[in-house]
């Protein structure tokens, strides 16, 4: 894959402090700044993951949802809360800086999770208790008002954090330098170890509480913990240097893309007369001209558009073409974050029927993502001083492993993690089937094999989201890389639809004769979810296919990004 020379980021100009004066070099910015960004990761992911890991279980039990009802509802909800990075990206590429957007994020999560915290803690906010006399009520009304509207705010806080916080780090580093554009890649390695860390303290500490104390404990650790956060974060006011806001990239984007269209009829001679009339000199030894790639863009550049409004730069024109060159990256992200979406829906309920004892230790089921984690924690370190330097010295290059090789790895480990899900569910319905338990007792079968789909899952994720938040962050535009590195959220909420779309077209198509689908009903035992794990495999094949084709096709902007 090539590597097309291009200056995309901004100068110490481009920065000012949190009194909005000029940033200064040697003062904001660096490892010292990124540092309180990796310490309000581990404490924001803590106060997100430490109830979404669970709360499948919370809407079964204590809202009377079905488990395919629960599931999709959980699905919706990590969802909207991954898309809503869109928004805190483009608000911090647009109108005000990513220091400001957290505040008012954590701000906004915050008040979600007092309302949920109310309404476990009060009996009369729930639907009653189920028992043999009073079949269960799934809560609806008022109460399931409030238990959405919590939810949803939440998820608002939660979405505008992760398309701030993120960039908010990384733009600590400057990437003119060999050194900050290391220093970046470091940085990334070591956010989803802090994201990782969190979710650590969430699915031990925090879930052992909600099992064992009731959830408003859980749901209070996750209020304060945000509330805290807002301290730590603020602590390193003094060191942060902020963007800033250069206007709406998404103006920019329909603008180029209104003016390629309308401009279609202009003669290749008007184009090229453009081109040389409007080449701007950016330094002695560097000149910014239309390149040769999405070349059907080039036509908004021009001197006479139809309307004056539409009367675009070639800066913005290269703008656009960076950022809908990695679209098609973007979207096959989508597939993998559709399988990890099961490792909080079907795959806890599986072991929630299993034998969740280790020794005398009995473990919540919803502390299975301690096996990822924890793999998670060792690897990254391992993979950023060990592995990437050696890779560097094989390649020349200053990334070692290229970014879509990471993103590659991670599509096939969720193919793998596919077909071992299956064969464990296989293996875990024909104890099922063997034993003649109650509904409440637990299969004589450890859940430590759900684990291994939880290892390849979680290993798959590492490599692909840290590979993706640096790829969308060094391929496009300065002004656009909040909106860009909120793609790889995105992605993550397009996992969540798309396994919510394709559990109820599975359900809709295997229906038969009045039958429910291979995923209805109350008795997971009685579900076909092995056939719905083949199924993911196969279209997880095909994804990675697709991949490739993208990959190989794909020329790198950034420098040091060769493969």
């Amino acid at each position: 894959m090539e590597v097309e020379s291009q200056e995309q980021s901004n100068t110490w100009e481009d920065y000012v402090d949190w009194k909005k004066k000029p940033a200064i070099k040697g003062r904001h910015g660096g490892m010292l700044a990124a540092s309180f960004v990796l310490v309000v990761e581990v404490m924001e992911s803590l106060a997100f993951l430490a109830n979404a890991s669970n709360l499948v279980l919370y809407l079964i039990q204590h809202m009377h949802f079905s488990p395919s009802k629960a599931a999709n509802h959980v699905t919706n909800f990590m969802g909207t809360a991954f898309l809503l990075a869109l928004l805190g990206g483009f608000l911090s590429d647009a109108f005000f800086t990513t220091y400001q957007i957290y505040l008012t994020s954590a701000l906004v999560e915050f008040l979600g999770l007092v309302i949920l915290t109310i309404q476990a803690r009060s009996s009369s906010l729930k639907p009653p208790e189920c028992n043999p006399t009073v079949p269960c009520e799934q809560v609806h009304g008022a109460k399931a008002a409030m238990l959405f509207s919590g939810l949803y705010l939440t998820a608002l806080g939660v979405g505008s954090i992760k398309g701030c916080l993120p960039a908010h780090g990384a733009q600590q580093f400057d990437d003119n330098t060999i050194k900050g554009r290391k220093q970046i890649s470091t940085f990334f390695n070591y956010f989803v170890v802090c994201l990782s860390f969190g979710v650590l303290l969430a699915v031990t500490f925090v879930v052992w509480i909600e099992d064992n104390k009731g959830w408003e404990w859980g749901f209070g650790i996750a209020t304060l913990t945000i509330l805290s956060s807002v301290p730590v974060f603020l602590a390193g006011s003094g060191f942060y240097r902020n963007k800033i806001p250069s206007g709406s990239p998404l103006t920019t984007i329909f603008k180029v893309l209104i003016g390629a269209i309308l401009n279609k009829s202009l003669s290749p001679n008007n184009t090229e007369q453009q081109q040389q009339q409007e080449t701007v000199t950016k330094d002695v030894n560097q000149t910014e001209t239309l390149s040769s790639n999405l070349k059907f863009l080039n036509n908004a550049a021009t001197n006479k558009p139809p309307y004056n409004f539409l009367k675009c730069s070639i800066k913005q024109v290269e703008d656009v073409k960076t950022i809908l060159r990695v679209l098609p990256i973007f979207g096959c992200t989508i597939m993998l974050n559709c399988c990890i979406a099961q490792l909080s829906t079907f795959s806890i309920q599986q072991a929630s029927t299993m034998n969740t004892k280790i020794g005398s230790l009995k473990v919540p089921p919803a502390s299975l993502p301690v096996f990822p984690v924890l793999f998670i924690i060792f690897l990254a370190p391992f993979y950023d001083h060990i592995i990437t330097p050696v890779a560097r010295k094989a390649t020349k290059s200053e990334t070692g492993v290229s970014h879509l090789q990471r993103i590659g790895i991670g599509l096939f480990l969720s193919i793998m993690a596919m077909a071992v899900a299956a064969l464990v569910e296989i293996k875990r319905k024909r104890v099922a089937n063997g034993s003649r338990l109650g509904l409440q007792e637990p299969l004589p079968i450890t859940f430590l094999w759900i684990a291994f789909q939880f290892l390849f899952l979680g290993s798959a994720d590492l490599f692909t989201l840290a590979g993706s938040m640096e790829f969308f962050f060094v391929e496009v535009s300065a002004n656009m890389r909040s909106l860009a590195m909120s793609l790889s959220f995105a992605s993550l909420a397009m996992g969540y639809y798309l396994s919510t779309v394709i559990v109820s077209v599975v359900n809709s198509v295997t229906a038969v004769s009045g039958r429910g689908g291979w995923l209805s009903g109350r008795d997971l035992n009685h579900y076909h979810l092995e056939r719905f794990y083949w199924l993911m495999c196969i279209l997880s094949a095909l994804n990675f296919l697709h991949y490739l084709f993208w990959a190989n096709r794909y020329k790198y902007q950034s420098r040091g990004a060769k493969s």
